[in-house]
């Protein structure tokens, strides 16, 4: 990195002290000084430009989901800082940890009203809404505090995206400027040793545990698979929790068979997840539940001590999955695993896959992807049939393989995120799973992908239709549609005029061998899946359960 020579310098080495190695932007009149500073640190830190700013948010949310690591992205304030707002809650939603870094108006100017460019009332209050922490460089000088304090707040127990924002005039400013150092996460909170010994004692005590993992679980695999091992116990996850253990390990169970097993669970333990499945969607997403009865006992472990407020269990380990599985297998140990579990997860896989199979043609097209896509290939999900089916009917190997946008429903964030996957894993096969609609909200990137050489593949099912909105419609509104029809471009000929490689297959037999090379030839690609309209199975009766009466 070059000496400082003004706050954008010191930004960005501020950004390389800490690691990130990418910076995803779209530059402007108020960030000029900070993507000058990144031209002449390019050996460093490397620069991905994006034809619209919301997918340099979504890069950054791919990037970082798919690491583990944090993630930065730079954009105008104002519109530009507006673009990106969906990304931004998307990564609060998944407790990704991405920085965004933009501009504001002259200092003179910020809170004037005066209608200077991208003037915003008040930018820092409208993104503290929804972030974890947004903040503002006053001086030059204090660029190294300031940065130091979003970073930690970034990353320090539950992760989330921050905002940094600074002046026009302040960060073109030049002078002498100290040297930044990388800032360290605060210390995870301890383990409660009683909370401990409380969780030990049910589970003791227990005849036919659960195990939920979620996002809050991805690296701690190695601790929940040996807690799973010595129990006998059966993992399940919903989307942010997939690959936490493998798809094909014998204690691994989907949704729909965890839930032929949950009406006998007599102890769940909750390890970095909301517990969406159990306590919403299991009981028709329209009961409040804010403390569990039992049975099942309800053991939470996150790192987060507000989700005990927001569902109460009947033992609370507030601490990092990591430290509170390895102290529950310490003072669990020696324990003999539950009997009778491979009885029990056969009999669930059965009931279970004849439901699925009825899933078509979704699970055939899923069986034709998990059959070509390597073990340590990414899924990036987006919203449409195939991916609801996934929900249940995906197996993931590996930790952090699956990308989900999580309880924020984001459609169209499938495709940029996929890029951001793809520039943080370019040695690994990243396919992007959309529908026509989803992948239309962001289709100008195919321009960023074949210009980066980004190569992901979207796999786009193409039924001519917002295809739920549309089942939905027709089901609750007397066959009456509005809005939800699609007419779509030739995407082989998008494709060609981007540059990129296009396919168009008919049915899965079709698809495995365009997928196949897909992989192989490892550039910007389309598939395009022709989905007969209306041809679908909804899948929501196995996704959603209402509760009886």
């Amino acid at each position: 990195m070059p000496e400082p020579q003004s706050a954008g310098d010191l930004i960005v080495a501020n950004l390389i002290a800490n690691g990130i190695d990418t910076l995803f932007g779209l530059p402007g009149a108020q960030t000029y000084p900070l993507f000058d500073a990144l031209a002449r640190s390019a050996n460093n830190i490397r620069t991905i430009s994006a034809r619209h700013e919301q997918a340099t948010a979504y890069m950054a949310l791919g990037y970082a989901k798919s690491t583990g690591r944090p993630a930065a992205y730079s954009v105008v304030p104002g519109p530009g800082v507006l673009n990106t707002a969906a990304a931004l809650c998307t990564a609060f939603g998944v407790n990704a940890p991405i920085m965004c870094i933009t501009g504001q108006s002259p200092s003179a100017f910020i809170g004037q009203l005066r209608g200077h460019l991208h003037e915003l009332p008040d930018q820092r209050a409208t993104l503290q809404s929804f972030i974890k922490g947004a903040y503002r460089i006053e001086h030059p000088q204090d660029t190294n505090r300031v940065m130091g304090q979003a970073w930690q707040t970034m990353t320090s127990g539950r992760q989330g995206p921050v905002s940094v924002e600074m002046a026009w005039d302040m960060m073109a400013a030049h002078g002498s400027l100290p040297e930044p150092a990388p800032t360290p996460a605060e210390d995870n909170p301890p383990v409660d040793a009683s909370q401990i010994v409380a969780a030990a004692k049910l589970i003791k005590r227990s005849k036919r545990p659960m195990i939920m993992v979620g996002g809050g679980a991805q690296h701690a695999a190695q601790q929940v698979l040996q807690l799973a091992e010595m129990l006998g116990a059966p993992v399940t996850s919903h989307r942010s929790g997939k690959g936490v253990i493998p798809g094909d390990h014998p204690l691994s169970v989907d949704m729909l068979c965890a839930y032929e097993m949950w009406p006998d669970t007599d102890v769940l333990i909750g390890i970095g997840s909301r517990l969406e499945l159990q306590y919403m969607r299991w009981t028709g997403m329209q009961t409040m539940i804010q403390q569990a009865e039992a049975p099942p006992h309800l053991i939470r472990i996150d790192i987060d001590a507000a989700e005990m407020r927001r569902l109460q269990p009947h033992v609370a380990v507030v601490a990092d999955s990591v430290d509170a599985c390895a102290a529950l297998i310490t003072e669990l140990s020696p324990v003999k695993p539950k009997v009778g579990i491979k009885k029990r997860i056969k009999a669930a896989r059965l009931e279970s896959q004849a439901l699925s199979n009825d899933i078509q043609p979704q699970m055939d097209y899923l069986e034709v992807i998990r059959k070509v896509l390597p073990r340590d290939g990414f899924f990036v999900d987006d919203l449409c049939q195939v991916v609801y089916a996934s929900y249940f009917g995906w197996q993931s190997y590996q930790p952090r393989t699956y990308i989900t946008c999580g309880y924020q429903g984001t459609l169209g964030y499938g495709y940029p995120t996929a890029l951001g996957v793809k520039v943080a894993n370019p040695d690994k096969a990243v396919i992007s799973i959309l529908g026509d609609g989803g992948f239309m909200f962001a289709v100008q990137e195919l321009a960023t992908a074949v210009q980066e050489k980004i190569g992901v593949i979207a796999l786009v099912f193409n039924n001519s239709a917002y295809g739920n909105v549309k089942r939905d419609q027709q089901r609750l509104f007397d066959n009456r549609t509005n809005a939800t029809d699609l007419k779509n471009p030739d995407f082989l000929l998008l494709a060609q005029s981007f540059g990129a490689d296009g396919y168009r297959v008919n049915n899965p037999a079709e698809l495995e061998p365009a997928l196949a090379m897909a992989i192989a030839t490892d550039k910007p690609a389309i598939i395009e899946v022709m989905i007969a309209p209306d041809s679908e199975a909804s899948p929501w009766h196995l996704l959603v359960k209402q509760p009886a009466g």
